[in-house]
C-alpha cells in the first residue's frame, strides 16, 4: 500500500468575497452555478473576511516558512462537515466531488485534487480550540447586533460608569441604571462523547491490556534475565468467559472483576520494579498518562470492590479518554450519560454557550453568572428569563428582583391560587436549538478523542448554528429588499404614466 502524503496546505489563496468584478467577466465556474443553491447561498452570506481575520488574530501567522492553510477553506471545512454531519475522511471525499462545496470554500475553479488530507483535522481541531470558535461566533453575533436583531451595547455617559477609588476598587456612580432589554431563554443538556458503554469489568480488561503493552516495552531494555510474567492468555480467557455470558448474576461479574484487578495489580508491581532499572522514565508523554490512567483505575476499581459500591467521585469510563465522566441526567432515554455538559443562552435565535464542563453541576446554581454573561456582552441586564424548574430557587428569585428581571417560569404558590401560569410551549425555542444541533449536526456524539478537540468540536457546533441562523436572516433581507426596489420602480413607472396623462405641472405633486 502506497504511502499517504499529509498536504499540509491547499493550493488555492484566499480571495476576499468583497472583491469587485465586472459584470460578464465571471469565471466560467461562477456563471454555471445555479444561485438557488444552499451553498452558493451560504456562501454569499457569511462574513468571510470578519472571520478570517478573526481567526489569524488567534492563531498567527509567521513571516517565515511556508504560507498559512487558506483560513476560509479551514473553517469552510468545519463547516461543511457539521451541517452535513460527516466524519473526517466523508468530508474531504465529498469536498473533492462536489462543485458547490468548492465553491463555498472559496476555490476559482473545480477539481478533483482533495483539500487536504483527513487527518490534518486532527490538528485543525487543535489549532481551533474552543476559545477561537468561541471567538468567531462573537463575530457573527457582533454581525447579527448592527443588522438590528439583537440588544446593542450603549455607551454611557460618565455620570453612569464605574469609577475606580484611589483604593483601586470599582465603585458604581450610576445615577440612572441602563433599562433592561431583550428575552433569554437558558437550559443545559449533556454532549455524549462516543465510547462504548463502560462496565467495570470491560474498564479493568482494558486497562489490564494497556499495562501488558507497558510490560512489552520496559523489559528490553531493562537489563532483567527474565522477563515478568503476565499471564495474558489466561486473563483474556477469564474476561471473556464472563463478557459472553449473555446472563450473568452479580456473583459472577463479582468473581470476575476480582479475578481483573488481580492481574492488573501483578502488572502494575511489574512495571514500577522495571522502571527502577532504569536512571529516568523511558516511557513517551502518551504512555506514561497511560501509566497514570491505568493506576488511578485500579485505585478506584479497588476501592469500589472492597466497599461495594459502584460510584465513586471522578470516576474514569474509558481508558482512552479519562477526561470523560458520568452525567447523570434522569431522562427516559438514558439515566447516564458519558461526556462533556453545556449550558446556552437563546437571544433571538442565537445561541451562546455560557459553560462547558466535564464535571456535572447544578445550572440553578450558576444562574447569576449567566445573567451577568448577558450584561457583558450586551451591556444591560434581560428584560425576561424564560428557564425550568431548576432555576427557579428562592434565592434566585431573590436575585432577579433586585435586578429588575422577570422570571418567566412556574411562579410559587398552589396551582389553583397562581393568577398567571406558564405556558408549555414557550420554552420550545431552547430545546428545539438542542434537538437541531444533536439530529442535524452531531451534537449526540462526539468523535473527537482529545480533551480539547472534543471542546472545539462542540464550539463549531454552535457556530454553525448561528451561522445558518445568520445565513437565514441575512436572505430575509435581500428578499424583502428586492421587493421594496421592485415595488419602487413600479412606483417610478406608474408616475411616469401619471405624468404623460394629466401632465408634469400636475404629477409634481405625485412626487412630493
Amino acid at each position: 500500500m502506497a504511502n499517504h502524503s499529509k498536504r499540509l496546505a491547499p493550493k488555492p489563496s484566499y480571495t476576499s468575497p468583497k472583491q469587485l468584478t465586472l459584470a460578464g467577466f465571471e469565471t466560467p465556474f461562477e456563471q454555471q452555478l445555479d444561485e438557488s443553491n444552499r451553498w452558493v447561498q451560504l456562501a454569499n452570506q457569511i462574513p468571510w473576511d470578519e472571520l478570517c481575520n478573526e481567526y489569524l488574530r488567534h492563531v498567527g501567522t509567521g513571516d517565515t516558512g511556508r504560507k498559512p492553510i487558506n483560513p476560509r477553506i479551514i473553517i469552510g471545512a468545519v463547516i461543511i462537515k457539521h451541517i452535513c454531519n460527516l466524519d473526517d475522511e466523508e468530508t474531504v471525499q465529498q469536498i473533492s466531488e462536489n462543485l458547490y462545496m468548492q465553491y463555498f470554500l472559496g476555490y476559482p475553479s473545480f477539481t478533483t485534487t482533495p483539500p487536504f488530507d483527513p487527518s490534518l483535522f486532527v490538528t485543525i481541531r487543535k489549532r481551533m480550540g474552543m476559545d477561537t470558535v468561541n471567538a468567531l461566533n462573537e463575530r457573527i453575533i457582533a454581525l447579527k447586533t448592527k443588522m438590528g436583531e439583537l440588544p446593542s451595547e450603549e455607551k454611557n455617559d460618565e455620570s453612569q460608569t464605574d469609577k475606580k477609588d484611589h483604593n483601586g476598587n470599582s465603585t458604581n456612580l450610576s445615577q440612572e441604571p441602563v433599562a433592561n432589554k431583550g428575552r433569554v431563554l437558558m437550559d443545559a443538556s449533556a454532549c455524549p462523547q462516543d465510547i462504548a458503554y463502560p462496565t467495570d469489568l470491560d474498564l479493568l480488561s482494558s486497562a489490564r491490556e494497556k499495562s501488558e503493552q507497558l510490560i512489552d516495552i520496559l523489559y528490553p531494555e531493562s537489563g532483567l534475565e527474565q522477563k515478568p510474567r503476565t499471564y495474558r492468555e489466561n486473563a483474556r480467557k477469564d474476561y471473556l468467559h464472563t463478557a459472553q455470558n449473555r446472563n450473568k448474576s452479580r456473583k459472577t461479574i463479582r468473581k470476575a472483576v476480582r479475578k481483573q484487578l488481580g492481574y492488573l495489580s501483578r502488572n502494575l508491581k511489574s512495571i514500577h520494579r522495571l522502571l527502577d532499572c532504569y536512571p529516568s522514565i523511558p516511557l513517551s508523554k502518551s504512555e506514561y498518562k497511560y501509566l497514570l490512567v491505568i493506576t488511578t483505575v485500579f485505585e478506584q476499581q479497588q476501592e469500589m470492590f472492597e466497599q461495594q459500591k459502584h460510584s465513586i467521585e471522578h470516576r474514569i469510563v474509558s481508558i482512552h479518554q479519562p477526561h470523560v465522566r458520568p452525567i447523570v441526567r434522569g431522562k427516559s432515554k438514558a439515566k447516564v450519560e458519558f461526556g462533556s455538559k453545556i449550558h446556552i443562552s437563546l437571544v433571538d435565535g442565537i445561541t451562546f454557550l455560557d459553560e462547558l464542563s466535564w464535571d456535572a453541576f447544578n445550572e440553578g446554581n450558576h444562574l447569576t453568572k449567566y445573567v451577568e454573561l448577558y450584561r457583558q456582552r450586551f451591556g444591560c441586564y434581560p428584560r425576561e428569563l424564560l428557564v425550568d424548574q431548576i432555576y427557579c430557587t428562592r434565592a434566585n428569585r431573590a436575585a432577579l428582583k433586585l435586578l429588575n428581571i422577570k422570571l418567566i417560569a412556574k411562579p410559587l404558590g398552589r396551582p389553583s391560587a397562581v393568577k398567571e401560569h406558564i405556558r408549555p410551549g414557550e420554552r420550545n425555542p431552547v430545546e428545539g436549538k438542542f434537538g437541531q444541533a444533536k439530529t442535524a449536526y452531531g451534537l449526540d456524539r462526539i468523535g473527537a478523542r482529545l480533551k480539547n478537540t472534543s471542546e472545539s468540536w462542540i464550539a463549531s457546533i454552535i457556530l454553525v448554528l448561528n451561522l445558518v441562523k445568520l445565513a437565514g436572516l441575512a436572505l430575509y433581507c435581500r428578499i424583502t429588499n428586492t421587493v421594496l426596489v421592485w415595488i419602487d420602480k413600479q412606483a417610478i413607472g406608474l408616475a411616469f404614466i401619471i405624468r404623460k396623462k394629466i401632465g408634469i405641472e400636475s404629477a409634481v405633486l405625485f412626487s412630493v
